[in-house]
């Protein structure tokens, strides 16, 4: 797993990224910054950015906001919208960066699967830091009191997912340029060999 540090960050500071189109699919637990952090990279590489709770359908987002946790069968329906708009971009040759849950494997396959150009970034801090992040937010739709069955329900990435891995202490500027500075390094080993 790669596991991106301080002195990665800064070394991708206002600029477009040098690498051909790629989409990143920024991941973690409600709380854990990836609307945030996937905005601000997609700001960075000056391409598209889809918020992907914003794909649930309305079902889904009355049970989370009713306190209820999605089971899968309500999340394949929105898996699925998400692989289109992954699709959409590749078919297109641009980049883009999504923000999604992603909590099981299975749920990363249907999305990133066989698609060897969509980067996978992992967002990953203790439950308390990202419990006090949630109860500070007001205008979302997913309650503090599902927390539990987030992490309940997440198998992190492993080796053979290829992940960035981002512990979220740091400030949102920080953790953005952590994350542009390991897609560079990334799209470097893919080129030389």
């Amino acid at each position: 797993m790669a596991i991106v540090d301080e002195t990665a960050s800064g070394t991708a500071a206002g600029s477009a990224a040098p690498f051909p189109p790629t989409v990143v699919v920024v991941m973690g637990v409600s709380g854990s910054g990836k609307t945030t952090v996937a905005a601000g990279v997609a700001a960075k590489l000056g391409c598209p950015y889809q918020e992907g709770d914003d794909l649930h359908p309305q079902a889904n987002v009355d049970k989370m906001h009713s306190g209820i946790p999605l089971t899968d069968d309500d999340r394949w329906p929105w898996l699925d919208r998400i692989a289109a708009v992954i699709d959409g971009w590749r078919e297109e040759g641009q980049s883009g960066v999504l923000s999604c849950s992603a909590l099981k494997r299975a749920y990363r396959d249907v999305i990133i699967g066989n698609r060897p150009d969509v980067a996978l970034v992992y967002l990953h801090g203790p439950k308390e830091l990202i419990f006090r992040r949630m109860a500070a937010r007001h205008e979302h739709f997913m309650p503090t009191g599902l927390l539990d069955s987030q992490f309940a329900t997440l198998e992190e990435p492993t080796e053979d997912e290829h992940p960035i891995s981002v512990p979220i202490g740091g400030g949102p500027i920080e953790l953005v340029d952590m994350v542009i500075a390991a897609l560079r390094l990334r799209a470097g080993q893919l080129a030389s060999g």
